[in-house]
């Protein structure tokens, strides 16, 4: 009998993995199964220890979080509990939030595959972009990175003989965080932006959203007209 092996999907954390599930059984994002979503999740994380795969504490998090959701959903609610609205709502908004970084990080990801046409002239200074006081979304980080694209635009010229160089998420994420510590642990938003290439820049800035994805960074501003930080996020 000829050997053969069995495969299953790998994701990258559980949001990673409840995005799958949703998108296969096209769930209806804003009304949850729950009860499906759950058993399906835990047959997943069945099958990761069958094939002697990690379940970290993330996917394990996420399991007592469902379990938790699915039994309010089933058990009678007092009065009091129906006026604080649905338990899966904030489900909902972690999981929209997420996709809506997946979406960023491949249109990026496509435009980082197109580049390799241009070099760099001298560095020149760049303006502070500005942004609304209080937490940065995520619109508003896409919003300053455009802002880098479009002032290193003017610095390059067309490229015809020097070949592309690759760049790699996880090495600008090690040059991040180094970059930070040699700077007592904050940055300005622009600092982090050294390259020139434009391949360079796009996967500096994915992996600056991986890094406030893991909670190892956060991006902030004090208040109006105050230049956009990255710092490093400190364990509590």
């Amino acid at each position: 009998m000829a050997d053969y092996t069995v495969r299953i999907p790998v994701f990258e954390g559980p949001m990673d993995l409840l995005m799958h599930l949703i998108e296969r059984d096209k769930i209806d994002i804003y009304d949850i199964p729950i009860a499906d979503l759950t058993r399906q999740y835990l047959l997943y994380l069945d099958q990761m220890r069958e094939f002697n795969m990690e379940v970290t504490s993330a996917f394990l998090v996420m399991a007592a979080t469902l379990l938790q959701i699915k039994s309010r959903m089933m058990l009678p609610k007092p009065e009091k509990e129906k006026a604080e609205g649905d338990p899966r709502l904030e489900l909902v908004m972690r999981i929209l939030e997420y996709r809506k970084f997946k979406q960023v990080s491949a249109v990026l990801g496509d435009m980082a595959e197109m580049e390799g046409r241009f070099v760099a002239r001298a560095p020149m200074p760049l303006p502070v972009h500005h942004l609304p006081p209080g937490n940065m979304s995520l619109q508003q980080l896409v919003d300053a990175f455009r802002t880098v694209l479009a002032v290193k635009k003017e610095l390059r010229i067309p490229k015809a003989l020097v070949a592309p160089e690759a760049y790699s998420v996880q090495d600008k994420m090690e040059e991040i965080l180094s970059l930070l510590m040699r700077h007592d642990g904050t940055i300005r938003f622009l600092e982090a932006f050294q390259s020139s290439t434009r391949s360079a820049l796009i996967t500096t800035f994915l992996a600056l959203l991986e890094l406030i994805k893991r909670k190892a960074v956060r991006a902030r501003q004090a208040g109006h007209f105050a230049e956009l930080i990255i710092s490093v996020r400190k364990e509590k």
